[in-house]
């Protein structure tokens, strides 16, 4: 049965987004996300291109977006081995990440188990689909009856790269208890620091993790963020067949279907580099600018490496670094909301105008 659900906690920062908005130069909203640079014209192209869609879409996705996952995650993730049926287009990956404990059948005494800096529908899953989770990072510390592992590289909040290694001791892991793993890997191509800058961030189905075996592993990634589709819903998932046939079969029944005109612009937007290379130099100049701001301003930056945020902290409660970015009229998103361990750190996004991260950093630095 469904049992009460927290409060959406956004919601909380209500007075804080007022006191900033009152700022003389307005407010800058580094806090949830949200991409503001626009679609890309081919993309746009595509769905206007595909708008006579008078019957039902596909659950499944038609027989070219298919294709395309699979070209692109051997293209850009390293992955090959991937064939059509061992990938699923869903409606955005949030939709995906809070029912895939239901989903997959999860109950019971049943244990989902998550970074400790987490995205918080992690553990809103599990609450949908009745069990427990636990934030814990170290696989030698997951219990005897988890049934799900999340793992997320990059991470959100935190912007911590998994490498093969780490990635390889998880699935070992999950294997050993006989559990799931999803890798939440939405971020994967903006990678910062080095060695991310020059190589591509691995995956948790790339050969070398899965050890040609892709039992029990499914990866997740989203269009949102590289192409700039959130208001889209542009997602898909890849990894073991069985899983997938049973998500799809799931889907099927519930009509989670993703627009056809949708899955055309996805399609496209899979198969063109041009434009997410120019999204990613717009996210590269943008850090580049807040860094050095923020650390003159008294802020340490944490992990970051990669990703669509910045993970930092000036050594205090994370409401009091808030309540200081709003005197300056500059919106984040507080610790508390990731977990229960990080009370002391904000997350600041990429995703302002440059406008608007050049007045960032003129108050920050003022």
């Amino acid at each position: 049965m469904l049992g009460d659900l927290p409060e959406y906690p956004w919601d909380a920062m209500a007075p804080y987004a007022q006191r900033a908005a009152e700022h003389p130069d307005g407010l800058i909203d580094l806090s949830i996300g949200s991409p503001v640079d626009p679609t890309p014209e081919v993309v746009r192209r595509a769905l206007s291109e595909a708008t006579d869609a008078h019957a039902y879409p596909t659950t499944v996705g038609t027989p070219l977006l298919r294709e395309a996952i699979v070209e692109w995650f051997a293209r850009r993730r390293g992955v090959t081995g991937l064939g059509i049926d061992n990938v699923l287009p869903t409606i955005g990956s949030k939709e995906f990440v809070a029912w895939a404990p239901y989903m997959l059948g999860l109950g019971g005494d049943d244990l989902v188990v998550h970074p400790r800096a987490a995205y918080p529908t992690y553990a809103l899953g599990a609450a949908l689909a009745d069990v427990s989770a636990l934030a814990e990072d170290d696989p030698a510390q997951w219990p005897a009856n988890t049934r799900l592992v999340w793992v997320n590289s990059p991470g959100n909040p935190d912007g911590r790269v998994l490498t093969v290694q780490q990635l390889s001791e998880r699935v070992a892991r999950a294997r050993e208890l006989g559990a799931i793993i999803i890798s939440d890997e939405c971020y994967a191509e903006l990678g910062w620091d080095a060695p991310w800058d020059a190589q591509p961030i691995p995956s948790v189905l790339d050969s070398r993790v899965t050890g040609g075996d892709l039992t029990n592993i499914l990866c997740a990634y989203s269009l949102s963020k590289q192409s700039n589709l959130a208001g889209y819903r542009a997602a898909f998932i890849a990894g073991d067949s069985a899983l997938i046939e049973r998500l799809l079969v799931v889907r099927k029944h519930a009509g989670m279907m993703v627009p056809a005109p949708v899955q055309a612009a996805m399609t496209v937007a899979l198969g063109d580099e041009v434009h997410v290379a120019a999204q990613k130099e717009l996210y590269r100049l943008r850090r580049a600018a807040l860094v050095p701001a923020l650390t003159a301003a008294g802020f340490t930056i944490e992990g970051s490496e990669a990703g669509l945020y910045l993970w930092l902290t000036e050594g205090r409660d994370a409401w009091e670094s808030i309540a200081r970015l709003a005197e300056l009229g500059i919106l984040g998103g507080p610790g508390h909301f990731y977990g229960d361990h990080f009370p002391q750190h904000i997350r600041l996004s990429l995703t302002a105008p440059d406008d608007r991260i050049d007045a960032a950093v003129a108050r920050l630095t003022a």
